[in-house]
């Protein structure tokens, strides 16, 4: 399942499944879970906008042309996780996995926020570039 609160990201997501012929995949439009019902899942992977506001890259290269909505979240850039961090928990079979895509610097930020809302298990996973870029917690304790 797959869900996003932009239709034209969903659109261009969907053409992308066609094109790879990937047809396991369900498109939902809503804002985070809110498409989902009462679904439960053994694993919830978010890439989120989690860039501040007033972060000066936003108005450079080739992310100037993207939507701030899809980029950005709140001052810090935390705001998305933190709402997924805690919405998930409605969502996750028991003991199932969230794994949330972050900023570079952001890795301690996002485990205490999963620390917070209940998770365990909470790591940190590095990107090709051995920089942190993907939290990960199971729910419940």
């Amino acid at each position: 399942m797959a869900t996003d609160r932009s239709l034209a990201a969903l659109s261009v997501a969907q053409r992308n499944a066609e094109r790879l012929q990937l047809h396991n995949i369900e498109f939902m439009h809503g804002d985070w879970f809110a498409a989902l019902g009462a679904r439960r899942f053994d694993l919830v992977v978010s890439n989120p906008p989690y860039i501040a506001m007033n972060d000066p890259h936003l108005d450079s290269g080739d992310v100037r042309f993207e939507p701030r909505t899809a980029l950005a979240a709140g001052s810090t850039g935390l705001d998305a996780l933190r709402q997924i961090s805690q919405q998930a928990r409605a969502h996750l079979c028991n003991h199932g996995h969230l794994l949330l895509e972050h900023g570079y610097d952001q890795g301690p930020a996002v485990c205490a926020l999963l620390r917070e809302a209940g998770y365990s298990e909470v790591q940190d996973h590095p990107d090709t570039a051995g920089l942190d870029r993907v939290a990960s917690g199971r729910y419940p304790l």
